[in-house]
Formats: C-alpha cells, sequence, structure tokens
C-alpha cells in the first residue's frame, strides 16, 4: 500500500533516535518499511547518530537512508522539527521530564505522533493539555503506543470484534493476562521512579482512577467483587487464564483502554465498535506458583509506598541501570510476551469470547514493532479520523493486520457456557 501524499519533507522521524528502544525503532524502520521512505533520524548527538546511520545502511543498502536531523530539547528547534514530518516517533524519555515539548510541537504542527512511553501520568496530562491544540491542526496523537499499552488495548478490541461476530451487543466483564518473560531496561526503571520525581501523590492517584483519560464517564462502572484472600495475595484464579497476580501495569494500560472505550462512544467514524454499556475491564500478571504470585504482589504494594519518599527513590536510581542500558539482543532471544483475555459476551447466551496474542523475542523489539506499524499505519491507511488524542486501537484493522505479519497475530474463539470451543 503506497503512503498517502502531503506535502512535508519527511514521512517519518524517529526523536530520541540513539537510545535503547529508539535504536531498535530505527532498526525496524531500516529492515520492513517501504524502500523510498523519506525518513529522519533526530537526536541530540550528532556522532551517536551517524553511527546509527552507518548500521541501518549496512542493514539495508538497498533503501533510501534517512537524513540526519540534530535537534536539542527545546521548544522552538523541536517546532521547526514537527514541521518538517508527517509523523514523528519520540523516543525521548523519561517522558515525565522530556516528553512535553516534543508532544506540544506535533499537536501545535498537525504532526501525527506516537510514542513509546507507559507513563499514565504524562499521558493524562498531555491530553487534556493539548487535545484541543491537536483538534485544530489535525494532528493525530497517539501515546502508549509500544509494549504499554498497544497489546491489551488492541486485544480488548479484537474481544469485542468476537463477541460482535458472535451476535453480541458488546462486552461484559473483560480480563486480560499479561506474561512477560523479559528483563526491562535501564529507561523503562528510571521512568516508574521518575514518575514519583515529577508527579505529587493526588496526581497520581487522579490519573489513575478509572476513567481519567477517557472522554465521556461511565456511570454504569462498577467494581468487581474481590475476597479477603485476595487483596492481601493478590492471588486469583481466572477461568481459561489460569493463576494471576498483581499487575505492575494495570493502570497504565486501563488508562488506555478505557479512552478507548469512550472514544468508541464519541467519535463518529469509530461508532459500531463500541464495547457496550456493561463493559469492565481489569488485567492481571500470570503467576508462576502462588507463593510467587503472592511476592510479587507484596513487593509492589512496598515498592508503590516506599517510592514517595525521595531517599527511597534517590537510593533505587544508584541500583538500577542507566537509561540506554539493557539486555542485548542475544540474551533477549528467547524472551516472550503473551497477552490472553477473556471476556463475557453480552446478549451472547452465556458465550464468553477467548483472544491471545504471543510475541516471541524481547519486548524492546516488540515495543518497535508496535510503534512502527502504527506509524505505517498512519502513513498508508485512509483512518477517517479527526485532530485528537487517540489509541492504538483506533487504528483498526489495518494495524492488527500488520502486527500479525510482523509476529503479533492476535486469535480468538468463543466459548459457550458449558466451557466448550465452539468457534
Amino acid at each position: 500500500m503506497p503512503i498517502k501524499e502531503h506535502d512535508r519533507q519527511y514521512d517519518l522521524v524517529v526523536w530520541g533516535a540513539t537510545g535503547y528502544t529508539g535504536k531498535r525503532v530505527a532498526q525496524h524502520i531500516a529492515a520492513h518499511f517501504p524502500t523510498d521512505l523519506k525518513w529522519a533520524l533526530a537526536g541530540r548527538t550528532e556522532p551517536k547518530l551517524r553511527a546509527l546511520l552507518k548500521q541501518c545502511a549496512e542493514a539495508a543498502p538497498d533503501r533510501r537512508q534517512p537524513d540526519i536531523q540534530v535537534c536539542n530539547l527545546d521548544r522552538d528547534e523541536l517546532a521547526a522539527l514537527a514541521k518538517t514530518t508527517r509523523v514523528l516517533i519520540s523516543c525521548v524519555g523519561p517522558f515525565a521530564k522530556y516528553g512535553e515539548m516534543a508532544y506540544a510541537a506535533c499537536a501545535e504542527q498537525g504532526t501525527s505522533y506516537l510514542d513509546i512511553t507507559g507513563e499514565f501520568p504524562f499521558t493524562v496530562a498531555m491530553v487534556k493539555k493539548y487535545e484541543a491544540a491537536a483538534k485544530a491542526s489535525g494532528a493525530l496523537m497517539i501515546g502508549q503506543a509500544a509494549i504499554e499499552s498497544a497489546p491489551p488495548d488492541l486485544l480488548t478490541w479484537c474481544l469485542s470484534k468476537k463477541a460482535r461476530e458472535a451476535g453480541g451487543v458488546g462486552l461484559g466483564d473483560v480480563t486480560v493476562v499479561m506474561d512477560i518473560h523479559s528483563r526491562p531496561s535501564g529507561g523503562t526503571l528510571a521512568s516508574v521512579i521518575g514518575l514519583f520525581d515529577s508527579y505529587s501523590p493526588s496526581q497520581l492517584i487522579s490519573s489513575a482512577a478509572p476513567y481519567a483519560n477517557s472522554p465521556v464517564p461511565n456511570p454504569s462502572r462498577r467494581r468487581r467483587p474481590t475476597s479477603l484472600l485476595t487483596r492481601l495475595t493478590g492471588l486469583r484464579t481466572i477461568p481459561h487464564l489460569g493463576l494471576a497476580t498483581t499487575s505492575l501495569t494495570h493502570r497504565a494500560d486501563g488508562c488506555i483502554v478505557e479512552r478507548t472505550w469512550g472514544l468508541l462512544q464519541t467519535v463518529p467514524s469509530l461508532r459500531g465498535n463500541e464495547y457496550g454499556k456493561r463493559f469492565t475491564w481489569d488485567q492481571h500478571m500470570a503467576a508462576p506458583s502462588a507463593l510467587g504470585g503472592a511476592v510479587v504482589h507484596i513487593v509492589l504494594a512496598v515498592a508503590g509506598v516506599l517510592l514517595f519518599f525521595p531517599p527511597v527513590r534517590w537510593l533505587a536510581k544508584r541500583l538500577v541501570c542507566e537509561p540506554g542500558d539493557g539486555p542485548d539482543e542475544e540474551s533477549s532471544r528467547d524472551d516472550v510476551v503473551r497477552y490472553r483475555g477473556v471476556a463475557a459476551i453480552d446478549g451472547g447466551g452465556g458465550k464468553e469470547v477467548y483472544c491471545e496474542g504471543v510475541f516471541r523475542g524481547s519486548m524492546y523489539i516488540f515495543s518497535a514493532v508496535l510503534v512502527c506499524q502504527a506509524a505505517l499505519t498512519l502513513l498508508e491507511d485512509d483512518l477517517d479520523l479527526p485532530g485528537g488524542c487517540y489509541t492504538p486501537a483506533c487504528l483498526g484493522q489495518g494495524y492488527i493486520d500488520r502486527l500479525g505479519r510482523h509476529g503479533f497475530p492476535i486469535e480468538g474463539r468463543i466459548i459457550d457456557e458449558t466451557n466448550v470451543v465452539v468457534s
């Protein structure tokens, strides 16, 4: 499919291309995008950019090579950079500290934007601050378009599509379980710690509230009953999904899924894909064992309290990897990222829907695949979306099909009330 015509110098710019994930983004583009793509590597350090350019040229010598754009963390320089391109992928984090200027530049200059952050307080703040500018300029702004939070967002969209195919009118309770066997990079750990430096406790709590990032409230929202044992240990056994525990990314991913829920009701071109009035969403992490799952829950609970204290954050910063560091490709070769989801079908006569997506390899290569294929969808597909702040699922089936061709197929089936697979 050809790239849609436009009047910008570049189709795509990778901002922060020399970072840990940024390099993988550039490598995926060089290996898999159309060979005539007009693109650029952007960052603050020219020697690092030239070294990455050499790697891209060696990996794909037959393609048009990217330009280099040296750009500092400066509002005017980033505005000028945004004016040159149709789409910008931002890989400069922690986003709470460094991300706003690129977001603002794209929203104001009519440049479609994608980022790799999982810092949901940043995403919530940017939507509130810049959505009006994006609507005015026509920019399509999609935050959290990598490992956080594209997979659970897309899995939920696929659950809904499968439910409608089975004759349902929407989804009931949706539960997603993530299972990631991959070591985090220094940048990921620094971003988690940095949230507590950049936002007050009240800001963190308010941005984590259910539907805080949705364009409309959910008046029918209801809490699922939870036993005392589950509250103490985090453990639960979920039909079709097995033993699970507390997920670190539950609210980060929920922030995006719940925004999708609201956008499907309010954007005219997205209507017909609504999740329904009985929709609730929850996410957990697969537990290796009862003991292991309980330990994860307790560690997350204790860490969530301790990180509010500056001395603890100071110590943690000195114990984690430096941003830019992380597992090498060889040690990540056998990594696996797996998302599974199950949901009741509203109006489905007791049937449930199950979906699963598995990526084999580093979660940072997976992040590159996710954000790059989202960029290609923006460049090639007629999305019929007005300017504004969107989510990965709003890119639709074309995006999901692209991911399937690059190692992340999402497959679904219907299960009837006797737990028999019927499709």
